[in-house]
């Protein structure tokens, strides 16, 4: 009976570790598109914009930041580590390539960690 007991009280114990270690979601709307808005709209908005016209980036929507480039898309949903998205905007790539790019602040950390947190939670519309 005692080690039932102690086993119960484990189990117990690990869902509430498990608990705590819960990862906030990341919404589109709320947190991600507030980041893209500062950072990356004023080159990757059609018509005019740097970055659109390079490639064909539109990141003024959810839908148009999906569709990608011309060359593919840039956010592979559930996998931030091989998103063209992130892998840019944290220098991973050719440092010549790094968004927003050289002339330009790079992003915060906490505004990267939530590009990443939202690509790995499946890049939701939400």
């Amino acid at each position: 009976m005692k080690s039932r007991a102690i086993k119960l009280w484990s189990a117990v114990g690990l869902v509430s570790l498990s608990a705590c270690n819960t990862t906030k979601v990341v919404s589109y709307q709320r947190d991600v598109y507030p980041v893209l808005e500062a950072n990356c709209l004023e080159c990757h908005t059609p018509p005019t914009g740097e970055g659109y016209r390079a490639v064909g980036l539109n990141m003024e929507s959810y839908a148009s930041l999906m569709r990608g480039t011309i060359y593919g898309s840039v956010v592979m949903p559930g996998d931030s580590q091989c998103s063209i998205l992130t892998m840019l905007v944290e220098g991973r790539a050719d440092m010549s390539m790094r968004m927003p790019h050289q002339s330009e602040e790079p992003l915060q950390p906490e505004e990267i960690e939530i590009l990443r947190h939202w690509v790995n939670q499946g890049a939701n519309n939400n």
